[in-house]
């Protein structure tokens, strides 16, 4: 789809556009108007597991973990695919997101930083928001190195942040138990600092954590680990991918049960295969194979998720262990004020997508 950066609303936006239930959306044309409304027909109306009465409603979703969807990768996206990508996440509930950059080296870094930049600069309509980056790399330990390149690498340095250090960059995944004077500076800078890609049991400086148990130390009933830490730190928020692949439904009732309620944040972790016909591609630096369930490389590590955070939901939402309080978390975590919600049917299918845009 090819986004025209003309189409400016002058005051807010509305639109009806069909949309199948099987996950095929047709193209949407902006206008100008006053409410952007998204119908799902032929959904099933009902009453949803855990409340008393009517439908479900939750905010729009936050994707604050994604590297790609539809084919776009967004490593090597360009500005009309950023803007393509955003116009095609709304329609699915995602009012927002935070673009992730996987390790890489600091001239694409940098480059695509620019290109996040220019994309949300342009953004106009009926869009998910580009709402800041969240860089995965290069700062994170080798040990745990997962699908990231470690000939990429850096030492967890003030000096190296600054070959790429941008206002835009709101998320940082590092490995805490390596810093040097890193996690120091992007405090100053109000950067969410999180724990991922590590080993280290010492969380106390970090504002969250990185999609728990993936690529971390796990638990362990001799000395700390990441994942226990990351458990028993009431103040500390966690990414959990919840899509069935990267976590078992034991896990997810031990984290669940053990978390407070407000501080679990749902996340993708998209790579640019998700809702696309891909099953070949690259991604950092590795060939990447999807076979229709997960996403791997050749020796059978996982590269990130097949699912988006609304396709999360209903997977929860069909084992009964989905809370919209989950949806709520992130717009507290990074201070959001976005205004929408979305409709789901007792299947946890999405009805309807509502939203209001100000110039």
């Amino acid at each position: 789809m090819k986004v025209n950066p003309s189409e400016v609303c002058s005051a807010y936006i509305q639109k009806q556009v069909k949309v199948n239930t099987n996950k095929n959306i047709n193209r949407m044309t902006v206008k100008s108007a006053d409410i952007f409304q998204h119908k799902f027909p032929n959904t099933n109306l009902g009453f949803c597991k855990g409340f008393t009465k009517g439908l479900m409603k939750t905010k729009l979703i936050i994707e604050q973990h994604i590297h790609g969807c539809f084919g776009v990768d967004f490593n090597k996206a360009g500005v009309n695919d950023l803007l393509s990508v955003s116009q095609e996440l709304l329609p699915r509930g995602i009012g927002g997101f935070f673009p992730t950059l996987v390790t890489d080296s600091i001239d694409n870094l940098k480059r695509q930083i620019g290109v996040i930049n220019e994309a949300a600069q342009k953004q106009s309509g009926a869009c998910a928001k580009i709402l800041g980056i969240h860089l995965e790399g290069n700062f994170i330990n080798p040990e745990k190195k997962g699908i990231h390149n470690p000939k990429h690498f850096l030492e967890l340095t003030k000096e190296n942040y600054s070959k790429l250090d941008d206002d835009f960059i709101k998320i940082v995944t590092l490995a805490p138990e390596l810093d040097i004077n890193l996690i120091d500076y992007l405090k100053t800078k109000n950067v969410k600092v999180q724990a991922g890609h590590c080993t280290g049991g010492d969380l106390s400086k970090c504002d969250g954590v990185t999609h728990l148990f993936n690529a971390m130390s796990g638990i362990s009933h001799r000395g700390n680990s990441t994942s226990v830490s990351a458990l028993v730190n009431d103040n500390l928020y966690t990414e959990v991918i919840a899509d069935g692949v990267h976590l078992s439904d034991d896990i997810l009732n031990l984290t669940f049960r053990t978390k407070p309620e407000d501080k679990i944040i749902l996340i993708s972790d998209a790579l640019p295969v998700t809702h696309s016909n891909i099953k070949e591609t690259y991604f950092a630096d590795e060939k990447i194979y999807y076979d229709g369930v997960k996403a791997t490389s050749k020796d059978g590590t996982l590269a990130g998720s097949t699912t988006l955070v609304p396709d999360i939901v209903k997977i929860l939402g069909q084992k009964n262990m989905f809370k919209p309080k989950y949806v709520e978390n992130v717009y507290d975590y990074h201070k959001l004020d976005i205004d929408g919600s979305i409709e789901w049917d007792n299947n946890f299918n999405i009805i309807s997508v509502s939203t209001k845009y100000k110039p």
